[in-house]
């Protein structure tokens, strides 16, 4: 019960990274506001994590719309009582990954692109550490968990809208812990590596896209959504209470690799 007495919101909450962290977050004792698009799916992982003995809520949130990220905040100040964590999770990662989803090379990508990419992504991640922060400066201070990617570090081809906005999660991360350590508000992020999920599988099944993730990752296997729910438990924990400022790499040794 690493996590009693936290109440966290999770962003992207409904499928892949965020379902896994949020169900982690939940075991170990958190209360749970569960933020994301698709009722439906939000709805049913509330109820698995009230099935495992977990206190869960969902809201649908649009985070490209600060309307809706107020509404998640004050929902879970109205209903727990304050909120001590913010994990951002959610991305627009159905446009990068694999040729035609709109991502590029900054040559070919669209305006239309891009601009998606930088509201939620970008804007959408200011807007949840904006409010977010005044609700955890009431309750005495909290811990923010960005979930970034390696490639933000290390690169990679006709994905640079992605890239451009990790980079600047990565960036806003260390300026808001310096900003706000003093108010006892520690951000950190996870540069995450390869994880499958549901969303990954169209990637793992073709042979040639498969074996050139195995050859970028040192270690013999894929990262799974509670290897990178583990690091949040971590980041949001008393554990980690010296810890503010880092970028925490859980990317089966990706960034290590020179190649």
């Amino acid at each position: 019960m690493r996590l009693r007495g936290k109440v966290v919101l999770v962003t992207g909450a409904t499928r892949g990274i965020g379902r896994g962290i949020a169900r982690v977050c939940a075991r170990e004792g958190a209360q749970v506001v569960l933020a994301g698009r698709t009722v439906v799916a939000g709805e049913e992982v509330a109820r698995e994590i009230a099935a495992d003995g977990g206190d869960a809520l969902f809201v649908r949130t649009d985070i490209d719309k600060e309307s809706d990220v107020m509404r998640a905040v004050e929902t879970a100040v109205t209903r727990f009582g304050r909120l001590t964590t913010l994990v951002n999770n959610a991305a627009a990662t159905h446009l990068a990954g694999m040729p035609g989803r709109g991502d590029a090379a900054l040559g070919e990508l669209s305006n239309d692109v891009m601009a998606e990419t930088l509201r939620t992504n970008l804007w959408g991640l200011v807007w949840c550490c904006k409010h977010a922060i005044a609700a955890m400066l009431d309750a005495g201070g909290g811990a923010i968990v960005n979930v970034s990617s390696g490639v933000a570090t290390k690169g990679a081809p006709a994905m640079d809208a992605y890239t451009a906005t990790k980079g600047a999660m990565n960036a806003l991360t260390r300026s808001l812990a310096v900003e706000y350590a003093k108010q006892r508000i520690r951000v950190n992020a996870i540069s995450s590596g390869f994880v499958e999920t549901e969303a990954s599988s169209t990637l793992l099944a073709d042979p040639q896209r498969r074996r050139w993730l195995e050859s970028i990752v040192p270690l013999p296997y894929f990262g799974t959504p509670d290897d990178i729910a583990w690091g949040c438990v971590y980041l949001a924990s008393d554990e980690s209470r010296y810890v503010t400022g880092t970028v925490l790499p859980i990317d089966g040794g990706y960034l290590a690799c020179p190649a």
